[in-house]
C-alpha cells in the first residue's frame, strides 16, 4: 500500500469476473432508439435507419425511431418543448442506440447534432446515455467518406457509450433504394445486417450490466467528499 500513497483504498474496487455473471432476464426485449440526421422528404439517412430498424425488430429488438422535424435549435427553446420532452424520454427509455447522418461539408449534419446537443450529459442525476451500447451509420452523396462516423463515434465517447467497433457508410446512396424506398441487395446492405448483427449481440452482453461497468473511482470518491461535506455542514 506504501506505493500507492494518492489512492484511497475504501473506494478503489478490485474488478472481478463474479461481478459480471449473467445478470437476471429482464422482462422486456433489448430497446434501440434509433436518430438519423436529416428532414428531407426523401431523406437517405432516414431510409437506411428504417433498413436498420426491420433488421433490429428480426433480431430481437424493441425498436422507435426518433423523427428529429420540428426539434428546435438548441438554445432556441426551453427544455420543456414537446420534441425535447419526447427525445429525452427515448433516450432514457433505450439500452442500445443507432446514429445515422448524411455526410454535409465534410461533418455530420447539423440536423443530426442538434439532437445530440439536446441531450446533456446528466440530466438530474440520471446519464441518459452512459453505459448504452452505439451502432454507427452514413450515408454519402458520392464516393464512400468515413467522415460523418468518425464524428460520431467522438460524440458516442463523449456521451460516454459503449460504440461497437463495426460501422457502415453507404456511398451514392441515391443508387442504393428502389421505388419503394427499400434497401437493393448489395454489399452494403449485408455490411448493414452485419453491423445491426454486432450491436444486438453487444447489447445482449452488457444488459444489466452497465452500472458495474460504468461505476468510477473517482466519481465514488467525488460522492463520497460531497457526502462528507454535507453532513459536516449539518453539523455547524
Amino acid at each position: 500500500m506504501d506505493n500507492l500513497p494518492n489512492l484511497d483504498f475504501s473506494l478503489a474496487d478490485i474488478p472481478a469476473i463474479d461481478r459480471l455473471d449473467k445478470p437476471p432476464p429482464l422482462p422486456h426485449k433489448p430497446r434501440i432508439l434509433l436518430l438519423y440526421g436529416s428532414n428531407r422528404e426523401r431523406s437517405f439517412s432516414r431510409l437506411l435507419t428504417q433498413e436498420a430498424a426491420r433488421l433490429l425488430e428480426h433480431f430481437g429488438a424493441e425498436v422507435r425511431i426518433f423523427n428529429p422535424s420540428g426539434l428546435p435549435l438548441p438554445d432556441d427553446a426551453r427544455d420543456t418543448h414537446e420534441k425535447v420532452v419526447e427525445l429525452r424520454e427515448l433516450m432514457q427509455w433505450s439500452e442500445g442506440q443507432v446514429w445515422c447522418s448524411p455526410e454535409r461539408h465534410g461533418s455530420i449534419s447539423a440536423v443530426f447534432k442538434a439532437q445530440i446537443d439536446w441531450v446533456p450529459l446528466a440530466i438530474g442525476a440520471v446519464r441518459p446515455t452512459q453505459g448504452k451500447t452505439l451502432a454507427l451509420l452514413q450515408v454519402c452523396g458520392g464516393s464512400q467518406s468515413f467522415n460523418a462516423v468518425n464524428q460520431l463515434r467522438v460524440l458516442g465517447r463523449w456521451m460516454r457509450m459503449f460504440t461497437i467497433p463495426n460501422q457502415s457508410s453507404v456511398p451514392k446512396a441515391f443508387l442504393e433504394f428502389d421505388e419503394a424506398d427499400r434497401m437493393k441487395p448489395s454489399p452494403y446492405y449485408d455490411r448493414l445486417v452485419d453491423v445491426m448483427e454486432e450491436l444486438m449481440k453487444f447489447t445482449l452482453l452488457l444488459r444489466g450490466r452497465q452500472t458495474y461497468l460504468v461505476d468510477r473511482y473517482s466519481e465514488r470518491k467525488e460522492s463520497a467528499e460531497a457526502l462528507s461535506q454535507r453532513v459536516n455542514q449539518r453539523s455547524l
